[in-house]
């Protein structure tokens, strides 16, 4: 396929948004490895920089795939091949590296969004899309430590009862049980709401305002941009395999 004529029917801006925010998350999950798997002390990783790094990228990433959602075709079928993916990783942490599974990742989050937000589709166009934007904002605030076992904003908070956090599924809705671990884990509470925050953002900006997104800028990242699935499922076991590598002839 001529790239010239991807980049023309495509949105270019977005896509090499979405991988440039995949390089950062390859340099974050490289340096996890790092940290976790060869035992480098990195302090500000381990501390509210490594955190806030962390946050920024599942923010644009979740907030991304929320506001590009109406521009695809066949949203189950996309949102079903996502979630099987989150699948596939549950799957092979589980049977090979017990001790970091993924329950419930980023991949399981955006394929359960994208399933969710087509079934009720019609229910949220009804609403406003600066209504949607603001409420949607809203409810990801105050949700946001609700696995942590209350709502609220600051100092004002909400305890939330103890028969939510019961079992797995609970956890899949983003109230985990005691005992329950997962290395990546992004509940449908609080992050469906910061899908549909992206989700209402494109109904509010509507398509006509959105024509300088089409406009490139870094043709090699858009590639990355539009591959994101294949790459978010090679680039663990590639880094794992380079820096194990590398750790190896350094010894």
């Amino acid at each position: 396929m001529n790239p010239s004529k991807v980049s023309a029917n495509r949105y270019a801006l977005l896509d090499e948004l979405r991988g440039l925010d995949l390089i950062s998350m390859m340099c974050y999950h490289g340096l996890w490895d790092v940290v976790f798997l060869f035992g480098v002390q990195l302090p500000w990783y381990t501390g509210m920089p490594g955190h806030l790094w962390q946050q920024s990228i599942c923010w644009v990433f979740i907030l991304l795939s929320g506001f590009c959602l109406p521009m695809g075709h066949h949203p189950y079928k996309r949102g079903a091949r996502v979630f099987g993916a989150g699948a596939l990783v549950t799957a092979v942490t589980v049977l090979f590296m017990p001790e970091d599974v993924v329950l419930f990742g980023v991949l399981t989050l955006l394929g359960s969004a994208m399933v969710i937000t087509a079934l009720l589709e019609k229910a949220l166009r009804k609403i406003p899309p600066a209504v949607g934007a603001v409420v949607s904002v809203a409810l990801f605030g105050l949700t946001y430590h609700a696995q942590l076992g209350y709502l609220g904003f600051g100092d004002g908070w909400v305890l939330l009862p103890r028969f939510l956090y019961q079992n797995l599924f609970t956890a899949y809705l983003g109230f985990y049980p005691e005992g329950f671990f997962s290395t990546d884990y992004f509940p449908l509470v609080p992050w469906l709401f910061l899908f549909w925050s992206g989700f209402f953002l494109h109904h509010l900006i509507e398509r006509e305002r959105m024509e300088p997104l089409r406009r490139s800028i870094c043709p090699a990242l858009g590639w990355l941009g539009r591959h994101s699935l294949v790459v978010y499922l090679l680039h663990q076991p590639v880094l794992y395999g380079v820096l194990n590598s590398g750790f190896y002839l350094l010894r």
